[in-house]
């Protein structure tokens, strides 16, 4: 293994086509290098789709793998980075189909329990983190990941790419297989929703921790939108 610290100082100037090309005759190990570059990007893109951290990575692994056995096919002169998010994409919107499947045998399982009188409560998923505990930082990150959560689909993939990532509209479009116009209802939409999400639920957690202190609670929205309107950077 190369190393992320080798990967930035001996790789950092040379061209993803380099890479690839070196990697195509056969330095194996320089696929690292793309796979570091990238991986962000990917998990992000992977959880957005997916909605959980362990089954994002999952995806990106295997997007990895598929674009490592496909190498040859990426055409001379284009972009690996959108080439490896369109797979990251189309594996994890495969996973979220597999686990929509899934899911519904569950729930069929489910309901047999519940006919069960006996059958025990999971009281773990009911009890709720007390807010009081966690850092304010911590609180503002949670409650801006909640809200990107919270986002329609299409829209969530648009907004991790284009504010988390700050790839350009045309850039969002190529990875995601959209329009150039869409990327932008697609966003505006995103903006304006999260916008909302974060005004209620920055609002109900300060009037729960400190009902007294309502100028400090919009002390707090005001900063939370002015860090979304900055983008990532300003976290």
């Amino acid at each position: 293994m190369i190393g992320a610290a080798a990967v930035q100082r001996d790789y950092g100037a040379i061209e993803d086509a380099e890479i690839v090309e070196r990697v195509r005759a056969g330095d194996r190990e320089l696929f690292e290098v793309l796979m570091r570059r990238y991986n962000q990007r990917l998990f992000r893109v992977a959880r957005a789709v997916l909605g959980d951290d362990a089954r994002a990575e999952e995806a990106v692994q295997e997007a990895y793998l598929r674009a490592y056995t496909q190498l040859a096919q990426l055409a001379s002169g284009a972009a690996f980075g959108a080439w490896v998010t369109r797979i990251t994409v189309r594996e994890a919107c495969t996973r979220r189909r597999r686990d929509a499947r899934e899911a519904s045998v569950e729930a069929e399982r489910a309901e047999r329990i519940a006919a069960d009188a006996d059958a025990p409560i999971p009281l773990h998923r009911t009890l709720a983190r007390d807010p009081e505990t966690a850092a304010a930082q911590r609180q503002l990150r949670q409650v801006l990941e909640t809200a990107i959560e919270e986002l329609p689909e299409g829209a969530r993939e648009v907004f991790v790419l284009r504010e988390l990532e700050e790839l350009s509209s045309a850039e969002t479009a190529e990875c995601l297989g959209i329009t150039d116009s869409a990327v932008r209802v697609r966003l505006h939409r995103a903006r304006a929703h999260l916008r909302a999400v974060i005004e209620r639920e920055i609002g109900v957690a300060c009037k729960d921790i400190f009902a007294f202190a309502g100028a400090r609670c919009d002390r707090i929205v005001r900063a939370v939108l002015a860090m979304i309107a900055a983008g990532p950077r300003a976290l």
